[in-house]
């Protein structure tokens, strides 16, 4: 019998083991970017894609900006005594009742909001889409004395009171739009889906 014919049981073994894990390799590299495909990306994220925000860590007055279909949205706590000023602004204000429907239905009330102590507005004016500026300070001189915090846009002068209504006499001609949220807990907002409060 010639040594021909003798098969060489390792190097046959090495060779299948070698080509088994340059296919298995292969077969990651081209179902890694397959599967990727399936999740969103970051433009449909921004495009409408809901945004979920803990508010746990919130102190009395403060302001928390996320992005939600490329817009900044406000959250603002407010306190008791914030929200007992806000009915003291109504004939100040050129819809106090928020007639012109830019919220929800469960937000059509005196705050504007699912839980009164927290609002939640698209922070873009209605004016010209400039980006107001938060002045919570009660009082500003350069708001006028009876200033009792609020939103302040500095492109045109329109002003907002802590609800997001808007304030006679200045070019916005509505109010601050208050974006579709739910509460998924006490503590957690979804902005972009529609429901009730937890």
């Amino acid at each position: 019998m010639s040594t021909d014919h003798v098969v060489d049981t390792k190097r046959r073994r090495f060779l299948v083991n070698s080509t088994s894990v340059v296919a298995a390799v292969g077969a990651g590299f081209v179902a890694v970017p397959f599967l990727a495909s399936w999740m969103p990306s970051e433009r449909a994220k921004n495009a409408g894609a809901p945004v979920e925000i803990d508010i746990s860590k919130m102190q009395e007055g403060q302001l928390v900006i996320v992005e939600w279909q490329s817009k900044p949205v406000w959250i603002v706590k407010r306190s008791a005594k914030t929200l007992s000023d806000l009915v003291t602004l109504d004939d100040k204000l050129s819809d106090p009742a928020s007639a012109e429907e830019q919220q929800p239905a469960y937000a059509q009330n005196a705050n504007r909001s699912i839980k009164p102590e927290i609002s939640v507005l698209v922070g873009i004016c209605t004016h010209l889409g400039c980006s107001p500026t938060f002045r919570p300070e009660i009082g500003a001189a350069d708001l006028g004395g009876d200033w009792l915090g609020g939103f302040f846009c500095p492109c045109h002068s329109s002003k907002f009171d802590l609800a997001g209504r808007v304030y006679q006499g200045v070019p916005a001609p509505t109010n601050l739009v208050v974006p579709p949220h739910k509460y998924v807990s006490d503590n957690v907002i979804v902005i972009g889906e529609d429901g009730e409060a937890a």
